[in-house]
């Protein structure tokens, strides 16, 4: 049997070896300034923000696996997250009926164009983290979309009430101030994408390792940690916090489980 390679050395050097690392870091320190300013800055900085995530992302996928790699990851993440917000501002499909504020940059059909790469700056982390926590294809698929969706639960009340967007119909219960029916979308559009990846990402040689993917890894616990602590030292969301705990806590709980069998395993 034919191992598919993974990139060549020579493919790993064309970036930094520190440079995803680097971006990590600068994602980390725009999201810690982000409660201490507000109005303009703030608006800025959240779109700063998503550009070092994504950026953090996508050179980490790119040392990792190789360029290829990296560019079906942006095109299959930028790609999806656009039709489906196009689509969702146009029809209400499948979030609900919303609306995009001017405060995120210019737009094309209604979406900000930072948008779609605030898809990307998730979808590998959470990709990792189904590949970190499950064997088969279906498993993956799965477990990504939980670890993509569920990290909605914080990102949707916080930009709704910083003025980003709003739902303008009542679209039956919600969930601290949210329709159901926008998490539901949430959780198909992450299926599908995570489906898409799955398809359609070149081979991945071996599976992730905390070593080996500490800055995916690394952003997606930060993503949930950071996220608790916000709501309740900064944005007085004591109900975001618990509901946002429950609810990402469950594939961070798995990836804390799955890291440390894997662990034991080896010892």
């Amino acid at each position: 049997m034919v191992v598919p390679p993974g990139p060549t050395r020579r493919t790993r050097r064309q970036l930094p070896r520190g440079l995803p690392l680097g971006f990590a870091g600068a994602t980390v320190l725009a999201q810690i300034l982000y409660p201490l300013t507000s109005g303009g800055p703030r608006n800025g900085l959240t779109v700063l923000t998503v550009l070092l995530f994504a950026a953090a992302s996508l050179t980490a996928a790119w040392r990792r696996y190789g360029r290829s790699y990296a560019l079906v990851l942006l095109a299959v993440t930028a790609g999806v997250g656009f039709v489906a917000e196009a689509v969702g501002v146009a029809t209400g499909l499948p979030f609900g009926d919303y609306a995009y504020a001017g405060t995120l940059g210019p737009r094309l059909l209604g979406v900000p164009l930072v948008i779609p790469l605030a898809w990307t700056m998730m979808a590998y982390p959470a990709r990792v983290v189904g590949r970190v926590c499950a064997g088969s294809a279906a498993g993956r698929v799965v477990v990504g979309a939980v670890a993509l969706a569920s990290w909605d639960v914080f990102l949707d009340p916080q930009m709704t009430d910083a003025g980003h967007w709003r739902f303008t119909a009542a679209d039956g219960p919600t969930l601290t101030g949210i329709p159901l029916v926008n998490y539901a979308g949430w959780l198909l559009v992450a299926v599908l994408l995570m489906a898409a990846l799955e398809l359609l990402l070149p081979a991945e040689p071996d599976r992730p390792t905390p070593a080996a993917d500490a800055v995916p890894l690394g952003l997606y616990l930060w993503t949930y940690a950071s996220s608790l602590l916000a709501n309740l030292a900064f944005f007085g969301r004591p109900d975001v916090a618990l509901t946002g705990g429950l609810v990402m806590g469950v594939p961070v709980a798995l990836l804390v489980w799955s890291l440390r069998s894997r662990t034991a395993t080896r010892t």
